[in-house]
């Protein structure tokens, strides 16, 4: 008896957990480690469970949302430590997200921004040498991408206080930078005063040309064309380059139809051409329109922020009805049959075959009622019913789909039945019979349907913000289908609704709840005798008592979880600069910045006036003449390659009345060689001639080079740059370029101590 009660328990206990769900126990320890904010315990968990039972919804949608929760808070560990410096962890935590949820954008995203904060920490050099590399071959490219630019002689700050012609105040300019200056035959003589501290080259070039209603623009590197500013003189001078710029995150021809609408509005653009079939834009113009048009390409063609919507659907449904107590009949009759009750005949006519109609009435006397007995009645009384009915039922539904939107774009959700509902109908025509003269009407009639969504219908359009907030324009629509009724011959189904539209704005991960809709219905009836129903306790003898109790409760819940945040960098927030509305054009941070030098300058580098263009600045600074003056190269390094020649200039800062100032040039003559000695300016002091002599030693490596004013007329003060020395490569190697002696003089024949110093020249095969 007892191996039988053993082989049952056993049996018991396998079908039991036969019966029981295989991924259950897993299911349960990720629900813990969920509860836990455990995500990685809650995804492995979850992933075991769906392994077992692959075909299980609850399980999937569960390790869905593990899987998105745990990506989710690896990405936010990477962020923090990222923002803490710390990019090799960051760089960790954001592969580990990618691997948990391989479709999350913003995990990629986070991958790429911080590889490039690695790839900047460790390959700056190698970055370095690779542009280096690729200005070379651009440079070497057989066709021009870009007009000549203008390398002076001298970057040295330019003072210049001079009223005169205005070709005399651009030539000026031009020795005192080492530049020619060529004009328009148009270019007409206008005298201009002009008022120049410590400017830049470019600024001087700008000033002077507003003043005197002109524009300029270098043909080469050394050489400058000024043209007056006139529409016609812009369109046959501006300068123009075509560039092609390829879009990566338009998605639509709309897109990419906008953005050419938006270029061809700001900045006036007339050749432009879109592609849709590459996805890219060509524009031709001049340079400054497509620096701008770059920028504000590089500003809008982003990948659109993306936002998962956990949406939640829950209708909790509670039916309860009652139906007790004891409903006796409400009506009876009573039948008479009295004796001796007379029968009376009468002949209504003779029918068809030859018999007579005839009626027969029981007539009662007053007589017959004085003899009536209990045989001469029949009573039939009522039946009585008895109901006791209890029905009590409950309906939960969940739904938990997930809808993925890009920013601005509706996503539409349906869960239901489509129901045809007739919206029209037409006959088909008129025509005539086979008879002549005679028509008819053609019976058939057609009918039109259209089909309605019924069931939870959601359409949502995210907004995604900057600071990790979300909007959302929600419709919420709930519907069944409750009856029927007959409109024109066709049963048309009765529609119930309840909507909701509205707008809100969550943060990351904050749920909202949309109630409300709420329906509910009580009904109670008693159907009984009059008096004895209402009795207490005696009334559910003599009457029923019914109630129903109906409870529908829908709740909707909203929860936005960001995947892709926008990409908008300090660089798209910068704003640019873009001239005139006449003018459209760029400029440089160096172009519009007072220029940094060692020593500021006296108060003018050169000081003209009408009647004495040389003589020293007046006003000058005694603070400043009494600072040691300083001979100096520019630039102090230099890189060539063999072959390759190239300008040095020899700059002076801080001198007084300077009249000459030969000095020794000592340098390595196995690796570079001194070709020419170049006018710097400087000491021209405007339109006075210098003389400069030059004796070049090529087995040695010296050069004696001396430059001297014109007699009888005073020294320049300031800075400024006296030549320039133009050297040549010749072989691989290293040479510093060295000034040994000096014996700089002033107008009066006097000694002035300057301190000098080196350049460094590399040169590579």
């Amino acid at each position: 008896m007892r191996g039988w009660t053993k082989v049952i328990l056993c049996a018991g206990v396998g079908l039991l957990a036969a019966g029981c769900p295989k991924g259950k126990p897993d299911y349960q320890q990720g629900r813990k480690a969920e509860n836990l904010q455990d995500y990685d315990a809650a995804y492995d968990f979850y992933q075991k469970a769906l392994k077992e039972e692959p075909e299980n919804a609850e399980y999937q949608i569960k390790f869905n949302q593990a899987r998105f929760e745990a990506g989710a808070f690896h990405i936010k560990q990477g962020v923090r430590q990222r923002e803490q410096g710390n990019l090799q962890a960051a760089m960790g935590e954001f592969q580990r997200a990618a691997a948990v949820d391989p479709s999350s954008s913003m995990a990629d995203q986070e991958i790429r921004k911080t590889a490039d904060l690695l790839a900047e920490q460790e390959h700056k050099a190698a970055a370095a040498d690779a542009a280096a590399a690729a200005a070379s071959a651009a440079e070497m490219s057989q066709l021009a991408s870009a007009p000549p630019e203008i390398k002076p002689l001298s970057r040295a700050p330019i003072s210049l206080h001079m009223v005169n012609d205005a070709k005399v105040v651009f030539d000026t300019i031009g020795k005192l930078a080492g530049l020619t200056v060529v004009y328009d035959p148009d270019f007409p003589a206008r005298r201009i005063p002009v008022d120049l501290n410590g400017v830049t080259l470019q600024q001087a070039l700008d000033i002077v040309s507003m003043e005197s209603k002109a524009f300029w623009k270098p043909v080469t590197e050394n050489i400058i064309f000024v043209i007056p500013d006139q529409p016609q003189k812009r369109r046959d001078y501006d300068e123009q380059m075509v560039k092609t710029f390829y879009l990566s995150n338009t998605v639509q021809a709309q897109d990419l139809t906008e953005i050419v609408t938006g270029l061809r509005q700001l900045l006036d653009l007339k050749r432009l051409q879109q592609l849709n079939a590459q996805n890219a834009i060509i524009i031709r113009d001049t340079p400054d329109k497509l620096a701008i048009a770059e920028k504000m390409i590089n500003d809008i063609d982003k990948a659109r922020p993306e936002v998962v919507i956990q949406v939640q659907v829950l209708e909790a449904r509670l039916d309860k009805m009652r139906n007790l107590g004891i409903l006796p009949g409400q009506t009876a009759s009573i039948g008479v049959v009295p004796p001796g009750t007379t029968t009376t005949t009468t002949n209504n006519g003779t029918n068809t075959n030859g018999t007579t109609n005839s009626t027969t009435q029981n007539i009662l006397t007053l007589q017959n009622l004085t003899h009536l007995n209990g045989a001469n009645y029949s009573v039939t009384l009522p039946s009585f019913t008895a109901n006791a009915l209890l029905n009590d039922s409950t309906t939960k539904i969940i739904q938990n789909p997930e809808v993925r939107s890009v920013d601005g774009q509706p996503a539409k959700l349906r869960i239901g039945d489509r129901v045809p509902v007739a919206t029209g109908s037409f006959q088909a025509g008129v025509g005539v019979g086979s008879t002549a003269g005679t028509g008819f009407v053609n019976p058939l009639v057609n009918t039109q349907f259209q089909y309605i969504d019924v069931g939870v219908n959601v359409d949502i359009t995210p907004r995604v913000h900057p600071n990790h907030e979300v909007s959302l324009k929600v419709s919420v629509e709930v519907s069944s289908v409750t009856g029927q009724t007959n409109i024109g011959g066709i049963q048309q189904p009765i529609i119930s609704q309840r909507k909701i539209d509205h707008e809100i704005r969550l943060k990351e991960g904050e749920a909202n709840i949309l109630g409300g809709l709420v329906e509910k219905t009580d009904t109670k009836g008693r159907n009984g005798w009059p008096g004895l129903g209402s009795v207490p306790l005696l009334h559910y003898l003599f009457s029923e008592d019914t109630k129903s109790y109906e409870d529908d409760e829908i709740l909707i819940i909203l929860t936005p979880k960001i995947v892709r945040m926008p990409e908008w960098t300090k660089a798209n927030l910068r704003p640019l600069y873009t001239g005139s509305d006449a003018v459209v054009q760029v400029r440089r941070e160096a172009d519009v910045r007072a220029p940094q030098s060692e020593a500021a300058p006296a108060a003018g580098g050169i000081a003209a006036n009408p009647g004495a263009a040389a003589a020293p600045a007046d006003g000058a600074n005694p603070a400043q003449n009494a600072q040691s003056a300083q001979m100096r190269f520019e630039p102090r390094n230099m890189s060539l390659k063999v072959g390759e020649k190239a300008t040095i200039g020899v700059v002076v800062d801080n001198v007084n009345d300077l009249f000459s100032i030969p000095f020794l040039l000592q340098y390595n003559p196995a690796v570079i060689s001194v070709e020419e000695v170049q006018h710097g300016g400087f000491l021209q002091g405007g339109n006075q001639e210098i003389a400069i002599v030059q004796r070049v030693d090529p087995t040695r490596g010296q050069a004696i080079i001396s430059a001297t004013r014109q007699p009888n007329t005073a020294g320049v003060s300031g800075t400024g740059t006296i030549m320039g020395v133009v050297v040549r490569a010749i072989a691989p190697g290293n040479s510093n370029l060295s000034i040994v002696q000096v014996n700089a003089k002033d107008s009066q024949q006097k000694p002035i101590p300057l301190v000098t110093s080196e350049a460094t020249l590399q040169v590579q095969p």
